[in-house]
């Protein structure tokens, strides 16, 4: 029987030049001559093929995450954390980006959610002197990347819409180097850069909007270290609905007179499956990758995550929300997930299975793992820092592996069978969650309360102007996520590409 296929596709040319032809490396050599190859190296080390014939978006941005050495704080395969496109699944389900490709806007989200700072321009939103400019800057420094989102029937391609990075720029014939991700089909190659800004001055038929490119560079602090939003389990669609549009319709209430009062309104109605929509992040290894003698990274990260809870339990909002939650009165029959799974060994049971899951591959699908066993320890190494460590055993069903469980902590008393310096101190629990929540609404929540001192107050507790910068950037991502989460809930994160907040 007869099998149909391609192999490769003939690279236009002109307008076209490939990068590997005479006349490509020659370009390449001046290029680096004239100062705007430093991109190139980078992006040439982590230069990946899409796996999907619809996922260029997503091949184009973790190439240019793992080149940019931004953490994804989880891991892929084994030990290893690093960016690929099947982790890329925060704003579009995969399976509708490999049925159908993502659009600019949600391509814009995803890279605002890896962690990455981000600016995004339409055709219609800047000049051809700008792109220009980003494009030299960009070549000239490794430390930002652009990602073009072009159609292909300009340069004579077959095909019609696609996202890849640009590698460099070459000043005196003034063209640009496109990484072209699709590498199954064609190579890199050099393109005018007026006609490239020509193949991005293209309607996409799908959104009704001009095509366009991000600039894409690494945050002086990576973001999210401790707190985090997520939109992997369906309820975060409701969650989001309920924090940004029910709440302050909520809160405009006569009867709203004290802050007790608020935060009973805010919580009581929180939907039942809140706790999977935020969360706070816990590292998890294999016990078989090594002693645990922590790494300069590990302890690094630890300390960080260890400050922004002290910062969280220091603020006044939070004496509030323990106050709420300890009330006999709160009768809190929304709240299950965080106000009753406090107990550390069951939060790392929990941490257990899922990192399992991930070091696995088979993150996402149908529960098959559990954790038979957890014990919590307490590490005192070389006179540093006790640290709190919980040990678990993970099953599938027919085989089973150690896993181990960073927990940040602060000390504040002694834990038993341990000696007075090794002490478990407070973890992440339901009013540090909940306060961090409560802090990343965004202001414009609380402006329907009647009461002015009432608002004031409010305001006062809420503000992110008094926070340390530590936990003014946690919360502050966290405000950009759920902005940004709301934003793909109503479908409007090609309308507005402003960076949130």
């Amino acid at each position: 029987m007869a099998m149909a296929g391609l192999y490769r596709r003939m690279l236009p040319s002109p307008p076209a030049i490939d990068f590997a032809s005479a006349e490509g490396k020659q370009l390449f050599i001046e290029a680096i001559r004239y100062g705007t190859m430093e991109g190139f190296y980078r992006l040439i080390s982590y230069f990946q093929t899409q796996s999907e014939p619809a996922y260029c978006g997503l091949a184009s941005l973790s190439m240019v995450l793992n080149a940019l050495a931004i953490d994804p704080g989880r891991k892929w395969k084994g030990p290893w954390r690093w960016f690929d496109e099947s982790m890329l699944d925060c704003c579009e389900p995969l399976e509708k980006v490999k049925a159908e490709g993502i659009s600019f806007g949600k391509l814009v989200c995803l890279a605002h959610c890896a962690g990455a700072k981000v600016e995004a321009f339409r055709t219609n939103q800047s000049t051809i002197e700008d792109f220009r400019k980003y494009v030299i800057r960009c070549s000239s420094s490794d430390d930002c990347h652009v990602i073009s989102s072009y159609h292909r029937g300009t340069f004579k391609q077959t095909g019609t819409g696609h996202f890849s990075p640009i590698g460099g720029y070459h000043a005196g014939k003034d063209m640009a180097l496109i990484l072209d991700v699709a590498r199954f089909k064609y190579p890199p190659h050099w393109v005018p850069l007026e006609l490239l800004w020509d193949a991005m001055d293209n309607v996409d038929e799908t959104t009704g909007q001009r095509r366009g490119f991000l600039l894409v560079s690494r945050p002086h602090r990576e973001p999210g270290l401790l707190f985090t939003l997520s939109c992997r389990h369906e309820s975060w669609v409701g969650v989001a609905k309920y924090l940004m549009d029910d709440v302050p319709l909520l809160l405009n209430s006569d009867d709203v007179k004290d802050i007790k009062k608020v935060i009973s309104i805010v919580f009581t109605s929180l939907p039942l499956n809140f706790g999977d929509f935020i969360k706070w992040v816990a590292e998890v290894c294999r016990q078989e990758d090594g002693d645990r003698s922590l790494s300069s990274e590990e302890k690094a990260r630890l300390a960080v995550k260890e400050e922004v809870l002290k910062q969280v339990q220091e603020t006044g909002l939070y004496n509030h929300v323990s106050a709420f939650l300890s009330s006999a009165n709160s009768c809190c029959r929304s709240m299950p997930a965080l106000v009753h799974e406090d107990n550390l060994p069951a939060i790392a049971a929990s941490v257990c299975c899922q990192g399992a899951e991930i070091l696995s591959g088979k993150s996402g699908l149908l529960k098959v793992f559990s954790c038979r066993e957890t014990c919590v320890k307490c590490l005192n190494a070389n006179g540093d820092k006790p640290i709190t460590l919980v040990s678990g055993t993970v099953a599938d069903g027919s085989t089973e592996q150690g896993l181990d469980v960073l927990v940040p902590s602060s000390q504040v008393k002694s834990c038993c069978g341990c000696g007075p310096s090794n002490c478990i101190l407070m973890y992440p629990a339901g009013n540090d969650v909940l306060t961090a929540l409560l802090l990343a609404l965004p202001p414009e929540t609380w402006c329907g309360i009647k009461d002015n001192k009432l608002l004031q107050d409010i305001y006062t507790l809420v503000s992110t102007d008094t926070l340390s910068t530590l936990l003014q950037e946690e919360v502050l991502h966290l405000r950009r996520q759920l902005h940004l989460l709301k934003k793909c809930q109503e479908n409007k994160v090609d309308e507005d590409l402003g960076v949130p907040f």
